[in-house]
């Protein structure tokens, strides 16, 4: 898709250059890094996302209660 984006110099440049190693294009590697930077952030990766100053934890598919909070802390006697 063919759009018009403001994006700063030393970005674009850094784009064409990565693009030029991988033999692809500076809009394909801007792409590839949007998406890996919009994606949530996966169990394991050893990386930990932090948004607003708090560390997000990924979710599980599990819904946290007040009663699971609860006998978490009264098992660390919180």
């Amino acid at each position: 898709m063919r759009t018009t984006l403001d994006i700063e110099a030393d970005i674009l440049q850094a784009a064409k250059e990565i693009a030029a190693r991988e033999k692809s294009t500076a809009g394909a590697v801007i792409s590839r890094l949007a998406r890996k930077g919009l994606a949530p952030a996966s169990v394991g990766s050893g990386e930990t996302r932090v948004r607003n100053g708090v560390p997000v934890i990924s979710a599980t598919g599990h819904v946290i209660t007040l009663e699971h909070v609860q006998e978490l802390m009264d098992e660390e006697g919180i």
